[in-house]
């Protein structure tokens, strides 16, 4: 018998039959299904996790195939790496497989070895053909060192409980998988459609993507709809059989799946992107380990980073929840818990800040921002509101972008009115302000977008005359963080912007109010938007 060590104390063992016949007498009887699972190489390599595993299966095959060739193993295994790198169009020439050889023979002759190794020619392919860049080897790696071969089963082997779950939820929802190319539109208010959409993402948990969300189509009525890219590969077969250590149906593999991943996962961004996979899945159990896992690590993390970055996923379960019929109040009490803790530490975390570390603070603030805008719970919407705030007012210790982005958001959001701007964009853009730091204010005031400085009269006043006082060599010094400031406007933006400055100090500033409408005109459009969004009122 032919078997690992931890099996061997078994079959060294003095059992006898009748013993075993009388530890089973008693017990009930439970019908059970067996298969075979088909090894491959990267199952045989230890660093799938396999116990007994060894380090470079391929390498192995590769010493038992060539024991009785007349070509040296070194000369053959060099070749298979230059044909690898020529089909990845690298240079690999003639002269370069000779030296690789004459390096290989070399170590193995300091070294006292009869024959190079697999140590000598890994060193003589990073030496010689890849001129010391290691990263171009992790290829060789995976085909070479581990190797990709596939074991076979017998036709007349059951398949795994958890392929033949697939295949049957394939079949009742006319989901035929093919190699080809398909693009498939849902529509998760017809319940086959919902159907169809839980399958795909609980696949996607399991790490067999069938389908990728693409997102919303040309056909689309409204945010009920799920445009996915389907491709059926070969080996997603193998993936569903390796996946089948998690559970025999597809909903348990995929449950027992995202346990295991929510306890090693550390952010709370990546645990928050699960959560919302696993709502879209429909899969309550997961979705409340998940959440478990969410709450213990956020109450263990003060990184206000992974906070703010944790709000835009869960924010999604709210904009989406009744159309994909899941339970958003399951995580509403986590994500109101972030939002109170993302208020908090946002202070403290823009304080002491270079450019570089605010401006990915900025985009941290803009995404939590949006979420907190759909979460639409006026509660955490203050406290939020009271956080931007003391960060506007932080003249001293908080950067300067993200003092200028805090004021226009509330701004946009009306909390601020014109008068109470008014006096930060004097203060900060005054002729005694530090230019580099007043651009720095400008650029998280006007925060990408133009609107603010087409039309208010006094906002384009008051950065007219800063830019006006500033003397030639400060003006050298601003321009290009003015320059990258105005660069992410529109083209549309910053002709207006040029024709305005163009018509002098006095030119007439946009209109604030929106114009007359003629009602009956307007109404003309909604019976077909009603019919493109399917609404019935």
């Amino acid at each position: 018998v032919v078997c690992g060590a931890w099996h061997l104390g078994g079959l060294q063992a003095k059992v006898t039959a009748k013993a075993d016949q009388a530890l089973l007498k008693g017990l009930p009887k439970v019908k059970v299904q067996s298969t075979w699972v088909p090894w491959t190489y990267r199952h045989l390599a230890r660093a799938s996790g396999y116990g007994a595993g060894i380090h470079a299966p391929g390498w192995y095959e590769h010493l038992w195939t060539s024991h009785q060739s007349t070509q040296p193993r070194a000369i053959g295994w060099l070749a298979r790496v230059a044909r690898l790198m020529r089909e990845r169009d690298l240079d690999c020439s003639s002269a370069h497989l000779i030296e690789a050889a004459r390096l290989a023979d070399t170590l193995a002759a300091l070294r006292e070895r009869p024959a190079p190794g697999l140590e000598e020619l890994h060193e003589a392919s990073r030496t010689v053909l890849t001129l010391g860049d290691e990263s171009v080897l992790h290829f060789i790696n995976d085909a070479l060192v581990v190797g990709d071969r596939l074991g076979c089963v017998p036709p007349d082997v059951p398949m795994v409980p958890l392929q033949r779950d697939v295949e049957q939820a394939q079949k009742s929802l006319r989901l035929k998988p093919e190699a080809t190319h398909k693009t498939l539109d849902l529509d998760l208010r017809n319940a086959n459609d919902l159907a169809r959409s839980h399958l795909l993402h609980r696949l996607n948990l399991l790490d067999v993507p069938w389908g990728t969300l693409a997102g919303v189509g040309r056909s689309s009525r409204g945010t009920f709809h799920e445009v996915w890219n389907l491709q059926w590969q070969p080996e997603f077969v193998l993936r569903l059989i390796e996946a089948s250590q998690w559970g025999q149906t597809l909903a348990q593999a995929a449950t027992a799946r995202v346990a295991d991943e929510s306890a090693r996962i550390d952010t709370l961004s990546e645990l928050s992107s699960l959560v919302d996979r696993v709502l879209l899945a429909d899969l309550d159990t997961a979705v409340a380990a998940a959440t478990r896992a969410l709450e213990h690590r956020a109450a263990l993390t003060g990184d206000a980073l992974q906070l703010l970055g944790a709000l835009p996923p869960l924010s999604n379960v709210f904009r989406y929840g009744n159309v994909r019929q899941t339970d958003a109040t399951l995580v509403s009490h986590v994500l109101d818990s972030l939002i109170v803790r993302a208020a908090i530490s946002l202070p403290l975390a823009c304080s002491a800040l270079d450019d570089d570390a605010a401006d990915q603070l900025r985009e941290k603030i803009l995404g939590a921002h949006a979420a907190i805008g759909l979460r639409q719970s006026p509660e955490q919407t203050q406290q939020w509101q009271r956080a931007l705030a003391q960060v506007a007012q932080q003249h001293r210790s908080a950067h300067e972008l993200l003092q200028g982005v805090a004021v226009r958001l509330l701004l946009d959001d009306g909390v601020w009115s014109a008068d109470q701007v008014g006096p930060a964009l004097s203060l900060h853009l005054s002729a005694g302000a530090e230019p580099g730091k007043a651009a720095a204010w400008l650029d998280g005031f006007l925060n990408r977008n133009a609107m603010v400085l087409l039309h208010d009269a006094n906002v384009w006043q008051l950065v007219d005359q800063w830019l006006s006082s500033l003397n030639e060599e400060h003006f050298v010094r601003v321009l290009p963080l003015v320059r990258r400031t105005f660069s992410a406007f529109s083209p549309i933006e910053r002709r207006d912007l040029g024709q305005r400055a163009s018509q002098g100090e006095h030119a007439p500033a946009a209109p604030l109010a929106a114009p007359e409408w003629d009602e009956t005109r307007a109404a003309l459009p909604l019976p077909l938007l009603r019919q493109l969004m399917g609404l019935t009122i």
